[in-house]
């Protein structure tokens, strides 16, 4: 029997079953798309305290926020079919392109909110988008693929 969680990361609600850990692969589902994930450890991680800094006079502490920079895709290397994965978890906004589309380094490809901000997700080498996989309103994971190009 799957273990069912709901969260909220960034503002955006996930529900999380977590089926079956055998021989260091786990079963879970992320809004109904199955996942099957490697386990590191068996161990509980503790989570991290977020950092903080100190506003003289010391009465309150506030997180430093994130702001980050327009999102940058490694290079493929050219020839052959090359995933294009999402750099942090978050909701795609817009789809700029149709399977099929050629397509330039560095052309705008989908955009993404993440930490209630857009972000440019631009295709990491040139050639012709083979798959989209996910769509306008999809959430998505950190490492998600989200197109294909070759």
């Amino acid at each position: 029997m799957a273990k069912e969680y709901k969260f909220k990361i960034n503002g955006h609600d996930y529900e999380v079953a977590v089926g079956s850990v055998e021989s260091g692969l786990a079963k879970v589902s992320v809004n109904g798309t199955p996942y099957e994930i490697e386990v590191q450890s068996n161990t509980l991680l503790k989570p991290k305290p977020a950092p903080t800094a100190h506003v003289a006079p010391a009465t309150y502490s506030a997180t430093a926020p994130v702001t980050p920079a327009k999102i940058e895709q490694k290079t493929a290397p050219a020839g052959g079919a090359s995933p294009l994965k999402s750099p942090l978890p978050g909701v795609i906004l817009e789809v700029k392109v149709r399977e099929g589309d050629a397509v330039k380094a560095g052309q705008l490809l989908m955009i993404l909110e993440a930490m209630k901000m857009e972000n440019n997700i631009d295709a990491h080498k040139a050639g012709v988008v083979k798959r989209i996989e996910k769509r306008q309103g999809d959430s998505v994971l950190e490492g998600d693929v989200l197109l294909t190009i070759e």
